[in-house]
């Protein structure tokens, strides 16, 4: 890991170890970041996606923002990815995920975007709704491919895990066994075609990239509501996920209470609670892990930064000076880099 960087109320939030010591930096962002990216191949660059505001881009590590060029039709950015692989005009390709659900390309660097209207053609469209504001719904979660740059995968919360082979010009529906209410997607960055989704209702999984499904989610009563996921680098049967009784106590630290569950080799879902705080006052964690470090999770959450060296089992808080006034709020859009 060289940076972690994640979002919570108007801030944003780089963590880096510099020599033995890890350090903390906030900095302020135009509005409330629902979403952030990272391009790895341009140090400093960030992508965040705001509730009303639009999309915007920071090339200093968040000191200053500007607004996305124009393509993007929708103001509300729940989600923005950087592709792992793909390049254009010297940028990593970005894709933004807005609600109403729209999904939108950009191959300079967010100066211009293009839209994907095909996924609004899907049949399904029609039973999408996201019950906080059933009148709507949105682009939740996007996780373009790194061993294929033509397929890109989408979540639309709530309406289910869509996919494209043509970089979004066409797409296919939601498949049977895969839970409709999608929070996060990941791929596995060593075994072509190994998919995880965690979700509203619980956990799915894909052995050959989207076609076919499985639902998971034995041990997990009554932590069945799945928000974000990670999966080991070094093994692609070990997953851990941040897991809540249902989204009530799920994301506001005044009433929350969350755990999290780890899985391997195919088994159950385990609760894991060593290192990590008492599940009261604990929001859901942002997870991830680094393709280049076998057996390492991160978490984030409002009570602070945590580490796992050995597949998820057990979890050291970070000694790195923590805000109190992060304690009450939300941490977002963990980017990883």
């Amino acid at each position: 890991m060289k940076a972690l960087y994640f979002s919570a109320g108007s801030s944003v939030y780089e963590i880096q170890k510099i020599e033995n010591d890890w350090v903390m930096k906030e900095r302020s962002a135009p509005n409330v970041l629902l979403s952030l990216a990272a391009d790895p191949s341009l140090p400093g660059r960030l992508y965040g996606g705001t509730f009303d505001n639009g999309l915007w881009i920071s090339d200093d590590s968040g000191e200053t923002w500007e607004p996305a060029g124009p393509g993007i039709t929708h103001n509300r950015v729940m989600s923005v990815a950087v592709s792992p692989i793909e390049e254009r005009n010297g940028y990593r390709v970005v894709w933004a995920g807005t609600e109403p659900s729209g999904l939108f390309r950009s191959e300079d660097g967010g100066q211009t975007w293009t839209d994907c209207p095909g996924l609004l053609e899907l049949p399904s469209r029609s039973s999408w709704s996201f019950p906080p504001r059933p009148h709507t719904h949105h682009v939740r979660w996007i996780e373009p491919d790194i061993h294929d740059g033509n397929r890109i995968f989408v979540g639309i919360e709530l309406g289910g895990v869509m996919k494209s082979e043509n970089k979004g010009g066409r797409w296919e529906d939601r498949k049977p066994n895969s839970q409709y209410d999608c929070h996060a997607l990941t791929i596995h960055p060593q075994v072509p075609g190994r998919i995880y989704e965690a979700a509203g209702g619980g956990y799915a999984e894909s052995f050959d990239a989207g076609n076919t499904w499985q639902t998971v989610n034995k041990g997990l009563e009554p932590y069945n509501y799945l928000v974000n996921i990670a999966v080991d680098p070094g093994d692609a049967d070990t997953m851990v996920a941040s897991a809540a009784k249902g989204p009530r106590v799920a994301y506001d630290p005044s009433r929350a209470s969350t755990i999290l569950v780890r899985r391997e080799n195919g088994g159950s879902w385990i609760p894991v609670y060593d290192g990590l705080p008492e599940p009261e006052g604990s929001t859901v964690f942002a997870l991830a892990s680094d393709a280049d470090e076998p057996g390492v999770f991160y978490g984030v959450n409002n009570l602070g930064f945590y580490i796992s060296y050995d597949a998820g089992r057990t979890w050291e808080k970070v000694p790195v000076e923590w805000p109190d006034h992060l304690k009450s709020k939300r941490t977002q859009g963990l980017a990883l880099i």
